[in-house]
């Protein structure tokens, strides 16, 4: 068990980190921080632009910068965007500063879930089964790494699969109270 006051989302694309995460922040009394969302407020534009004028390393940067402020906060749920994991430093921090649950999806429900896609910038190719296999040949070994608890995917409603996802942290999360130290 990792004993935090926060849980942090991790996982492929299409796995229902912000679908399932606000489910999860609400159910435990969290903020809800989707990290993708919050470069984007935080910016004023959205992803794919961030990536046309700064490239993947602008957004990782950005990406990276946020996710050290936002884990430093105590009681958050924070979903993650898929690649989060790919810097070491997001890693430990991630993996020290809260209670890490992997959402598991396979390349097939990847591809159901995200049909109608056209946002993300990493999936604007012609083959994305062949590039979500070679993010997931690189990540999952990643997600593994940190993960305190992995939950495998289905084909469930997002109600289903937060009720899962509740019953699974329930026996595994250690809830600590924030520290006044965590506030700052």
């Amino acid at each position: 068990m990792n004993p935090s006051s926060s849980l942090f989302l991790i996982g492929p694309t299409g796995a229902g980190k912000t679908s399932v995460g606000r489910r999860l922040a609400s159910h435990y009394g969290l903020s809800f921080i989707d990290l993708d969302q919050e470069i984007e407020r935080q910016t004023g534009v959205d992803i794919p632009t961030i990536f046309e004028i700064e490239g993947e390393a602008g957004f990782r940067q950005r990406e990276s910068l946020l996710l050290d402020a936002i884990t430093a906060r105590g009681d958050i749920l924070l979903a993650t965007g898929a690649g989060a994991v790919l810097d070491p430093a997001n890693a430990d921090r991630l993996a020290t500063r809260g209670f890490v649950v992997w959402l598991q999806a396979s390349i097939g429900q990847q591809l159901e879930r995200l049909e109608r896609d056209t946002h993300r910038p990493l999936l604007a190719r012609t083959d994305r089964r062949a590039r979500l296999q070679s993010m997931a040949e690189i990540r999952e070994p990643l997600y593994r790494q940190m993960a305190d608890l992995a939950i495998p995917g289905g084909s469930t409603t997002v109600a289903t699969a937060g009720d899962r996802c509740i019953d699974l942290i329930n026996h595994h999360w250690q809830r600590q109270p924030i520290r006044p130290s965590q506030t700052a």
